[in-house]
């Protein structure tokens, strides 16, 4: 598989015009100039594409549709589409979202999960924004500072836009929401060795972690690390309160932690008390508890 390490050696490949800076790069489509169909490719550094009446070939029923897409680093990706869209492009290095990620949202890694799909209003506001930022784009930087000012509006709207399109359509997301809450439930039914990551659950639901920890926050209001850190605590609870046969150390191995200390630590930090102290609470309430 062919692999892309900068924006000039694919745009070769693609058929786009040269790029005027290695960092970032901006264009519009000119697909009867492009190359229409590709095997799959993977590219080292970061894509948006806002593509007008696109139609992939390769789709189970093609037709036109208006969306923003994304390719990031090791994602590959191939294309057989009809030469019929216009659109834009972004193209960003690895080093300018690592220098600047306050400017850069989560979805660049959605990879080929999620495609943003445009409204009318939607498109003029993103080719407003293109427009202003091909004026700034030079090959010498002198307006750099602008540009990637512009470029931080850009993915700040696709962010707003994502946002309308979970509320669009939440049946689709909450099957999500469920599976995921569902594999928490399930996660100490099966032998473990650690402690439940975000990553975990994405691998397990078919997702990337940035997609499914945007999806997760969007619909509970806390993020999939925090859903996590509750259950773990809610487990780590019930464990402490009727497997008494367990000491302190062996629930924290139970529950996949790798140090006891970190466990005491972790639980304290999420309930304020230890979990000897949580105990001894327990403890305490059963000892005093007068049935009526």
């Amino acid at each position: 598989m062919a692999l892309f390490k900068d924006f000039e050696s694919f745009n070769n490949y693609i058929g786009l015009p040269k790029p005027l800076d290695n960092d970032i790069d901006i264009g519009y489509y000119d697909p009867p100039n492009m190359l229409l169909k590709s095997d799959p490719v993977t590219v080292d550094f970061y894509r948006i594409s806002i593509k007008i009446n696109f139609i992939d070939k390769s789709a189970s029923k093609p037709a036109p549709i208006t969306a923003v897409f994304f390719n990031s680093p090791e994602l590959s990706t191939g294309w057989d589409v009809e030469p019929t869209y216009t659109g834009m492009y972004l193209q960003l290095s690895k080093k300018i979202i690592e220098e600047n990620r306050f400017l850069f949202k989560t979805y660049l890694d959605y990879g080929q999960h999620e495609a943003l799909y445009l409204t009318e209003k939607e498109i003029q506001k993103i080719s407003t924004i293109f427009d202003l930022m091909f004026k700034y784009y030079d090959s010498d930087r002198k307006q750099f500072g602008v540009l990637l000012s512009y470029v931080n509006v850009l993915v700040s709207l696709v962010e707003a836009f994502y946002n309308r399109q979970f509320a669009t359509n939440p049946k689709q997301y909450n099957r999500i929401v469920t599976d995921f809450q569902q594999s928490l439930k399930d996660y100490y039914n099966e032998p473990i060795g650690q402690l439940p990551t975000v990553q975990y659950f994405a691998d397990r639901l078919g997702l990337t972690s940035n997609y499914l920890g945007d999806i997760i926050k969007h619909f509970t209001q806390k993020s999939a690390l925090e859903n996590i850190h509750e259950f773990v605590i809610r487990k780590a609870k019930e464990m402490l309160e009727k497997r008494t046969d367990l000491n302190n150390a062996e629930i924290a191995y139970e529950l996949g932690f790798e140090y006891p200390n970190y466990f005491a630590r972790f639980f304290k930090k999420q309930v304020n008390l230890t979990p000897k102290e949580y105990r001894l609470q327990v403890a305490d309430k059963q000892l005093n508890y007068q049935p009526l």
